[in-house]
């Protein structure tokens, strides 16, 4: 079997959609699938292109049995709409015109913006073979939760339409959550039996056998050691609702707690400038880190935050920075609802608060230092178990070829 993976997101970018389809596409190459990526030149989120690659027209390469295609894209940092629009389209158009050239039996297109689908889209008919297009993000309605365009808009009432005739098309959909499945069902009438879900999930190895010293060394250097850590890892985006939290943690009296901010993001500059005006200093930015640094800065941690804005769209939504909080143990400190609030509080590993409630997310700060640890890390490995992403995509794969 010949897959062919259309993703705009690729290690060694460091984002959850890279990983995501990283992880899974490994485990398909370990099958026996012969699996060909292509995808862009790493730029994310910064826009500026990681260090050994060059914006090329074409360039080949091999990583752990999966054949890498990088094409040209239009390159700009995670910051404006429009420019990044042209990101995504210069990125559909020249993973079309590569693709044309690459044998394949099977084409899978990969969200959160859709431009990609109507690549995979386009392909399948010239090629004429079957398409999957995986759902990460419910787009076009995200645009319209931060913010970015209206719906009542004609745009907005355009994208619907694409959006509805790639869900139509594609022959099997694959979605992060139950809730989308739903929305898909409801919304576009599309058959149950079509459409898998397959969340996020965590390969636990890539989480484990820190170095203490390492952890020890850099709480000094951050003049940290005697404090109680949270911890947010993760893109500084208009969805994250970063300035609520520092809002929030001006607020609080105990000296002992510490924030950490670790990450990048269209709002990075922004938060930054606002916290000057703050009069509490518990709490610092840091750039963001490489992958395999994500463990080191939880590992000092003594918990972890996960928050987004307050939104109907959001409550959709399972961020995948939940999976390696428990990967290393950490109680979550979660301000997202619906399918989000539920798993954590399925599976008892950590405390959840109302998103954009003050008073919420204070009484859950001094309730997560409260936990039972014991029980908490025999929780955790429950939900490794469940969630391991080997298991997951290999699920994933025998419902696309069945």
């Amino acid at each position: 079997m010949r897959v062919l993976f259309l993703t705009d997101n690729f290690p060694p970018e460091t984002n959850a959609p890279a990983t995501r389809t990283y992880e899974h596409c490994l485990k398909w190459a370990k099958m026996g699938v012969d699996v060909t990526v292509i995808t862009c030149f790493p730029n994310f989120p910064k826009g500026k292109i990681f260090k050994g690659y060059k914006n090329r027209i074409y360039e080949k390469e091999s990583i752990n049995g999966i054949t890498v295609i990088r094409v040209w894209s239009y390159i700009t940092e995670n910051n404006g709409f429009i420019r990044r629009v042209f990101d995504y389209l210069s990125y559909a158009f020249t993973s079309f015109v590569f693709g044309l050239f690459i044998k394949t039996d099977l084409i899978i297109a990969t969200s959160p913006q859709f431009f990609t689908a109507m690549s995979g889209r386009a392909l399948s008919l010239f090629k004429r073979k079957s398409w999957v297009m995986e759902v990460r993000d419910l787009w076009p309605d995200s645009i319209v939760a931060v913010g970015y365009m209206n719906q009542n808009s004609l745009a907005f009432k355009f994208l619907k339409r694409i959006e509805h005739h790639l869900y139509l098309s594609a022959s099997k959909i694959i979605v992060v959550t139950e809730s989308f499945k739903n929305r898909l069902k409801l919304e576009h009438g599309i058959e149950s039996s079509k459409i898998g879900v397959f969340k996020n999930g965590v390969l636990a190895s890539n989480f484990k056998n820190i170095d203490k010293n390492n952890v020890l060394a850099l709480k000094k250097s951050l003049g940290i050691e005697n404090k109680i850590i949270i911890s947010y890892i993760g893109t500084h985006g208009v969805a994250h609702g970063l300035k609520f939290i520092l809002d929030s943690i001006a607020t609080l009296t105990d000296p002992k707690l510490y924030f950490l901010f670790i990450g990048d993001g269209e709002e990075k500059q922004s938060l930054l400038q606002y916290s000057k005006t703050l009069e509490s200093k518990n709490f610092i930015f840091l750039d963001g880190v490489k992958k395999e640094d994500v463990s080191l800065y939880l590992d000092l941690s003594d918990f972890s935050l996960i928050n987004l804005k307050k939104s109907e769209e959001f409550k959709s939504v399972i961020p995948s920075k939940i999976f390696e909080s428990v990967a290393m143990y950490k109680p979550i400190l979660l301000g997202v609802g619906g399918e989000a609030k539920e798993l954590i509080e399925d599976y008892q590993t950590g405390i959840c608060f109302e998103p954009e409630n003050m008073e919420s997310l204070n009484k859950a700060i001094y309730a997560i230092q409260k936990l039972d640890l014991e029980l908490f890390k025999n929780n955790c490995d429950k939900m490794l178990i469940d969630f391991d992403r080997d298991n997951i995509a290999e699920d994933l794969i025998k419902f696309i070829l069945k």
